[in-house]
């Protein structure tokens, strides 16, 4: 690939980050990114031969972004409060970020194999499972990870729709966190 082409390859992706970060990830087609990157509508297919493969190097973009968060969120404490501060990194992220969360989380994206998504969604997921199985070590630590993720991707969907705030009075989502730690870890204590 020229300099030129990975110069045209990385702006498809930006025009595409800051595309889905204004209009969400419903935004996404191919003729809008190209239109946004400045290039002809078939520009892009020589880059991505298809769609998919576009919206997994800008969801990937997602999971970098997401990483780098993370990771300074994990420099002090124990497993638990690394859990904790994982979380809420991860529930902010989701929240501020609604188009791209969607995105990142598509499951034909996950499944279609493109950029290697899945293998840069996994590792977050065993840092979780890590850290979990640290907590409690008498648990199936990837199933316990499962169920908080899953809990953690409930409260970001319902809370970014107003619900949770409706059914429960939180002005922030802190206290539905530490519910879903509790729920998932045990009590505080020991670790």
């Amino acid at each position: 690939m020229t300099e030129s082409g990975t110069g045209l390859r990385a702006r498809l992706i930006d025009a595409g980050v800051e595309l889905v970060a204004a209009e969400g990830a419903q935004a996404l087609t191919l003729r809008e990114i190209a239109r946004r990157a400045g290039v002809s509508h078939g520009a892009p297919r020589r880059y991505f031969p298809t769609h998919l493969e576009l919206l997994s190097a800008i969801a990937r973009r997602g999971f970098a972004d997401l990483g780098d968060r993370v990771r300074p969120a994990l420099d002090g404490g124990g497993p638990r409060a690394q859990v904790r501060e994982l979380a809420r990194v991860y529930l902010e992220f989701a929240l501020d970020n609604p188009g791209m969360y969607e995105l990142m989380f598509r499951h034909d994206l996950l499944e279609s194999g493109h950029l290697g998504l899945r293998d840069t969604s996994l590792p977050l997921f065993g840092l979780l499972a890590d850290l979990v199985g640290q907590v409690r070590p008498e648990a199936d630590a990837r199933r316990t990870a499962g169920a908080l993720w899953g809990n953690l991707h409930g409260i970001a969907q319902l809370w970014r729709w107003g619900s949770l705030q409706l059914a429960t009075g939180d002005e922030d989502f802190g206290p539905l966190l530490d519910a879903a730690l509790l729920a998932h870890l045990g009590p505080e204590g020991g670790r």
